[in-house]
C-alpha cells in the first residue's frame, strides 16, 4: 500500500508540475495575478508529494521489500542499514527520484523566501523550474520507474554495489545532486530575467545564493568523491580524469565563474549577457554530466546505468532546454546592455580575466572527456584521453587564476592603479619568491611542480590575509581587530574560499609532485624500507567474515629508526551476493604525509603482493576543499541576512506609511 501510494503521489506531482509550468506563465505574460499566484502553493505542493514518493521508496529498501524490483536489484537483508538507505539512490531510478526531489525543493525554497521578488519574475522562475521537473518526470515515469513490481518476489535481494558500500559514497551523490540542481534556478532565473527582459543589480542578488548554494554543495561532494576515490579504490590517487569526476568538475567551474559574474552585474550592472550565458551553461553542463553517467557511452566506474535510450531521452532534455534558452538568449542578447564601464586596470577586468580562465578551462575539460566518443563517430578509433592531457592542459588555467587572484581581489571598483595594488603585497611576492627558491634546492632532482605549488600556496593564501588586513583600515592592532571582527561575512567568505584554494593547489602540487610508490612481492616476516620506513609484513589472515563479505586481511607493521609507528591491516573483500572485489586500503594519516599500504594476492612463489604508497601533503587536498566549503558557508550565511534585512526594511516602510 505504501509503495502504489509513493507512486501515485510521483504521478500527482507531474501533474502538479505541468500545471505549474504553464498557468503562472500564461499569467506573467497576460498580467493576471491569480494565474501568477498560484506558482507559489504548487510548487510547495509539488515538493510535498515527491517526499511522499521518496519516503515510500526509502520504506521498501528499509524493510526489504523484495516485491518492489529495485530493492531486489540494489539491496539485501544482511546489508547494514546504512547502506540499505543509501542504496535508495545508488542507482540509476532512485536517483533520479533524488533529482527531482531536490529540484521540487529548490523551486519550493524560491516561492517560500522569493516573496520581495516582483510578481511577474517569481511566477515565470518557478514555471521555468517546473518546467524542467516535468521533463525528469515524464524520464522516470517513462523509462526509469522505481516502483516496478515483481510478479514472484525473491527470498533475498542481489545487493548493491560494493564499491558504493562505503560512508563517503553513501553521503557523495545526495551532496552532488544539491549542486548539480542547484544550478537549475540560476538557470530558471536567467531564462525568467530573458522572457521580462530586463537584468539589474536586485536579479543578481537573488541569483547569487542560489549559486553560491549550488557552488558550496558541488565543493562537498567533489571532495567526498576525491576521498572515496583515495581510500576505497586502491589505486593510490585522489583524481584519475574519469568521465564522471569530470563532469561534476565542469559545472564546478562554470558556477565559480558565474559566481564572480554576478557579482560584477550586482555592484556595476555590466557583464550581464555574459552572466546569463554562464547561468544557462552552468546548467546545460549539469545535464551534460546526467547524460554521461546513465547513457554507457562513457566507461566509469561511477556510472550509474549503461543504457542508450535513457541517454537519448536525457539527450531530448539537454537539446530542448539548452537549445530553447540559448535560442532565447539570441533574440534577447542585444537587451542586456551594461550600463557600466570600466578601465583595463579595475576590478571589473581582473573578475573577467577570471571568468574567462574558469570557462575556457571548463572547455578544455569537456573537450577532453568526449573527445574518445568523437573520434569513434567520426573515424572509428579507439582513443584514450587520460591524466597526462588533462595535466598539461589543465593545470595552466589553474596556476594563472591563482596568479591574479590576490591582486584581483583587492583592486577598486570601475578605475585602479595596479602598481599602488602590487606595492601592498610586495613582501607577500618576495616570500613567494623566496619559498620556491628554498624548496627547488632543498629537493634534488624533482620536479618543479613541487616549488611552484609551495609558492602559488603562499602567495594565495597570503594574499587572502592581507586582503582582510586591508579592509580593517589603520590604527592600532585592537582597533583593527574588533573591526577585522565586524567585517561582513561575505568578505570572509571571500577570504577563506581563496585560502582554502590555495592550501588544495599547494596539496596536489607537492602529493604529485614528492609521493613515492613501492609495488613488490613480500615474504612474512621480511622487513623492507620505503623512503625512510620499514615495513614489515607480519601476516595474514585468510577468511575474515563481515556482515555480507569475506575478507582477506594483512598485518603489516610500519616503523621508523626503529620505533613501531603503526599497524596497519589492509583487506581485500569478496562480495558473495554481488561476486564483486573490492580493495580496503589502510591509511596512517598525518598532516605531512600519508602512508598507504594496499594488500593484493597471494604469489605463487609464496608471499604477498604488497604496493607501498608515501604521500606527501595528501590531506591538504581535502582540507582545502573543506576550507573552500566553510568560505562559501560564510557568504551564504550573509547573503540570506542581508537578503532578509532587506525584506524587513521594505516591510517596515510600508506599514510606516
Amino acid at each position: 500500500m505504501i509503495i502504489e501510494l509513493g507512486h501515485f503521489c510521483l504521478i500527482l506531482a507531474a501533474v502538479v508540475a505541468a500545471v505549474q509550468a504553464v498557468v503562472p506563465m500564461v499569467g506573467a505574460q497576460r498580467r493576471l495575478p491569480g494565474w501568477m499566484a498560484l506558482a507559489g502553493p504548487a510548487a510547495t505542493a509539488q515538493f510535498a508529494l515527491v517526499a511522499v514518493s521518496f519516503g515510500a521508496l526509502t520504506y521498501g529498501f528499509v524493510t526489504s521489500d523484495f516485491s518492489l524490483r529495485l530493492v531486489v536489484l540494489n539491496s539485501h537483508t544482511l546489508k547494514p542499514m546504512l547502506y540499505k538507505v543509501s542504496g535508495v539512490w545508488g542507482n540509476h531510478e532512485g536517483s533520479l527520484l533524488l533529482w527531482v526531489l531536490i529540484l521540487s525543493g529548490f523551486g519550493a525554497s524560491a516561492a517560500w523566501f522569493g516573496g520581495q521578488l516582483s510578481a511577474s519574475l517569481r511566477a515565470r522562475v518557478l514555471s521555468v523550474q517546473a518546467a524542467v521537473g516535468v521533463a525528469f518526470y515524464a524520464f522516470i515515469l517513462l523509462t526509469s520507474n522505481p516502483f516496478l513490481r515483481l510478479e514472484l518476489p525473491p527470498l533475498d535481494g542481489q545487493d548493491l554495489n560494493p564499491l558504493l558500500q562505503d560512508p563517503g559514497l553513501a553521503f557523495h551523490p545526495p551532496f552532488l545532486y544539491l549542486g548539480y540542481v542547484g544550478l537549475s534556478m540560476a538557470f530558471s532565473f536567467a531564462v525568467a530575467a530573458l522572457l521580462e527582459g530586463r537584468v539589474d543589480a536586485a536579479w543578481a542578488r537573488w541569483v547569487r545564493p542560489w549559486t553560491l548554494a549550488a557552488w558550496l554543495f558541488l565543493t562537498i561532494g567533489i571532495a567526498l568523491g576525491s576521498w572515496w576515490a583515495y581510500y576505497e579504490l586502491g589505486w593510490g590517487g585522489f583524481w584519475f580524469w574519469d568521465p564522471v569526476e569530470n563532469a561534476s568538475l565542469m559545472p564546478w567551474l562554470l558556477a565559480a565563474a558565474l559566481l564572480h559574474s554576478a557579482i560584477v552585474v550586482e555592484k556595476r550592472e555590466t557583464l550581464k549577457a555574459w552572466t546569463i550565458l554562464l547561468a544557462i551553461l552552468a546548467f546545460g553542463f549539469s545535464l551534460i554530466g546526467t547524460f554521461i553517467v546513465r547513457s554507457g557511452v562513457l566507461t566509469s566506474v561511477h556510472a550509474f546505468a549503461n543504457d542508450p535510450e535513457r541517454g537519448v531521452f536525457i539527450l531530448i532534455i539537454l537539446a530542448l532546454f539548452m537549445g530553447g534558452a540559448l535560442t532565447l538568449f539570441a533574440l534577447r542578447a542585444g537587451a542586456m546592455e551594461g550600463k557600466g564601464v570600466f578601465a583595463v586596470e579595475s576590478r571589473e577586468t581582473a573578475l573577467v580575466a577570471n571568468n574567462i580562465l574558469l570557462a575556457v578551462s571548463a572547455f578544455v575539460v569537456f573537450i577532453g572527456t568526449i573527445w574518445p566518443l568523437i573520434a569513434e563517430m567520426l573515424w572509428d578509433s579507439k582513443l584514450s584521453v587520460g591524466p597526462p592531457f588533462f595535466n598539461v592542459a589543465f593545470t595552466p588555467f589553474i596556476v594563472g587564476l591563482a596568479l591574479i587572484l590576490p591582486l584581483g581581489a583587492m583592486l577598486p571598483w570601475k578605475r585602479a592603479r595596479l602598481g599602488r595594488v602590487a606595492w601592498s603585497v610586495w613582501p607577500l611576492m618576495l616570500l613567494a619568491l623566496a619559498v620556491f627558491g628554498l624548496v627547488l634546492v632543498i629537493q634534488t632532482g624533482r620536479s618543479v611542480l613541487a616549488p611552484m605549488g609551495f609558492a602559488l600556496g603562499v602567495w594565495v593564501i597570503g594574499g587572502a590575509a592581507v586582503d582582510l588586513a586591508r579592509r580593517t583600515g589603520r590604527g592600532d592592532l585592537g582597533a583593527r581587530f574588533g573591526r577585522l571582527l565586524r567585517l561582513p561575512g561575505a568578505d570572509w567568505g571571500k577570504a577563506v574560499s581563496h585560502a582554502g584554494l590555495g592550501v588544495t593547489v599547494l596539496g596536489v602540487a607537492v602529493l604529485l609532485a614528492w609521493q613515492t610508490e613501492d609495488i613488490r612481492a613480500v615474504e612474512v616476516g621480511a622487513p623492507y624500507n620505503v623512503s625512510g620506513y620499514t615495513v614489515t609484513l607480519k601476516g595474514v589472515e585468510p577468511r575474515i567474515e563481515g556482515p555480507n563479505y569475506l575478507a582477506t586481511r594483512a598485518v603489516v607493521e610500519v616503523a621508523k629508526e626503529g620505533r613501531v609507528i603503526a599497524v596497519l591491516r589492509p583487506e581485500k573483500r569478496v562480495y558473495p551476493v554481488a561476486r564483486m572485489p573490492t580493495t580496503e586500503a589502510a591509511i596512517l594519516n598525518g598532516v605531512f604525509r600519508d602512508l598507504y599500504v594496499v594488500i593484493g594476492d597471494a604469489q605463487a612463489q609464496g608471499g604477498y603482493a604488497l604496493q607501498v604508497y608515501v604521500k606527501p601533503f595528501a590531506n591538504w587536498i581535502w582540507a582545502g576543499c573543506i576550507i573552500m566549503a566553510l568560505g562559501g558557508m560564510l557568504s551564504l550565511m550573509d547573503r540570506r541576512f542581508r537578503v532578509a534585512a532587506g525584506a524587513r526594511k521594505a516591510r517596515a516602510q510600508v506599514a510606516a506609511q
